[in-house]
């Protein structure tokens, strides 16, 4: 992949941060706001499914893929910053269902928020990073003892972290911890305020091609690579919206085929909906986005999601511990694989 060294602008930083996947829980980003598509209503009838989304996710996919064709629902669009804030409409009932990572559902039902979990996809987590300095003397994770990590609180990479020092041997206390969103991450890792960073994609696609990072290690073997769709109780019993919800779901199973099938296709169409370079786009798909494939939520994917929240409440960073099969419903499992078949795969991941 070209490398362009003069790193992350300011303007792909604000499109970043209006993306996808960890999912951060700190209060600055919790609350919604209308980006992009947000309010676009799609298709036809008399029941209307709101739809939670993030900038470049599952509008820009379903559209791309030819999937929001003769819809028999309409489906109204809300955009969100990120996962917790959507959940938090769910929780409202001001959004019926959206697409989030492995972790800020943990968050949610800690809370005792009024969400359940409904269908989730399996990709690689090689995306999710702890990133060093090109030149840093760090070869090792165990070498991160006494170093200083930024990491945003409460994300998935806030888990990946925290299972990779585990593999090693360490604990969260062996390190030092700085909880930043990823535009001052990126800040301190580029000025050398820390030595490492945890994030996820497509930021690790972003500072590896920029020339200025390192994959230290990833979330491979240590992290269960879910991403999961989340609805609201009320609208599953509402059986019109409950059928839409299955629909909508199928749609999507069907859309993440096709990034597959054309992981160039789309990292256009990304790149363009998110301000993303397309090499940068290009990169985080073949590296952990395009290799979703759609999986059952089986005993597996609640275990590893329960030690998530374990995890998080032996750390007290939630404020209860609690089942997570209660926040489970695989009504909508249909046949699919178990949760632990391999992730799809392009070959070997870009380096760069």
């Amino acid at each position: 992949m070209p490398r362009n060294r003069r790193g992350l602008s300011a303007a792909l930083l604000l499109s970043l941060t209006l993306l996808v996947s960890a999912c951060s829980t700190d209060g600055n980003t919790a609350s919604s706001v209308g980006l992009g598509g947000g309010g676009n209503t799609d298709g036809k009838g008399a029941v209307t499914l709101n739809v939670g989304d993030q900038k470049g996710g599952s509008e820009a996919i379903l559209r791309a893929a030819g999937e929001l064709k003769d819809l028999p629902y309409r489906v109204k669009w809300s955009t969100f910053t990120s996962g917790p804030p959507m959940l938090e409409a769910v929780n409202a009932g001001a959004v019926d269902i959206g697409t989030v990572g492995n972790t800020p559902p943990v968050f949610a039902a800690g809370a005792k928020s009024k969400i359940v979990v409904v269908a989730a996809v399996h990709g690689d987590p090689a995306g999710e990073a702890i990133l060093v300095p090109k030149n840093s003397p760090l070869k090792k994770t165990t070498d991160l003892k006494g170093r200083t990590v930024a990491v945003a609180q409460g994300s998935s990479a806030h888990f990946q972290l925290i299972a990779s020092l585990k593999a090693a041997g360490l604990k969260l206390s062996d390190i030092k911890v700085t909880l930043l969103q990823p535009a001052d991450a990126l800040a301190a890792f580029n000025s050398g305020k820390v030595d490492a960073w945890a994030v996820w994609d497509p930021y690790t696609s972003q500072v590896l091609g920029s020339g200025k990072g390192r994959i230290l290690t990833n979330g491979q073997g240590v992290v269960n690579g879910l991403t999961v769709q989340v609805a609201a109780p009320a609208a599953l019993k509402d059986k019109k919206k409950e059928q839409a919800i299955g629909d909508l779901i199928t749609r999507l199973r069907r859309a993440q085929d096709w990034v597959y099938e054309h992981p160039e296709a789309w990292a256009k169409v990304w790149a363009k909906d998110t301000g993303l370079p397309y090499d940068v786009a290009l990169a985080a798909v073949k590296r952990s986005y395009g290799t979703r494939v759609p999986v059952a939520l089986d005993k597996d994917a609640i275990a590893s999601e329960q030690q998530i929240a374990d995890t998080f409440a032996d750390l007290k960073l939630i404020p209860r511990h609690f089942d997570f099969a209660d926040y489970v419903d695989g009504r909508f499992n249909d046949n699919l694989p178990p949760s632990t078949s391999p992730a799809r795969s392009y070959g070997k991941a870009p380096s760069s």
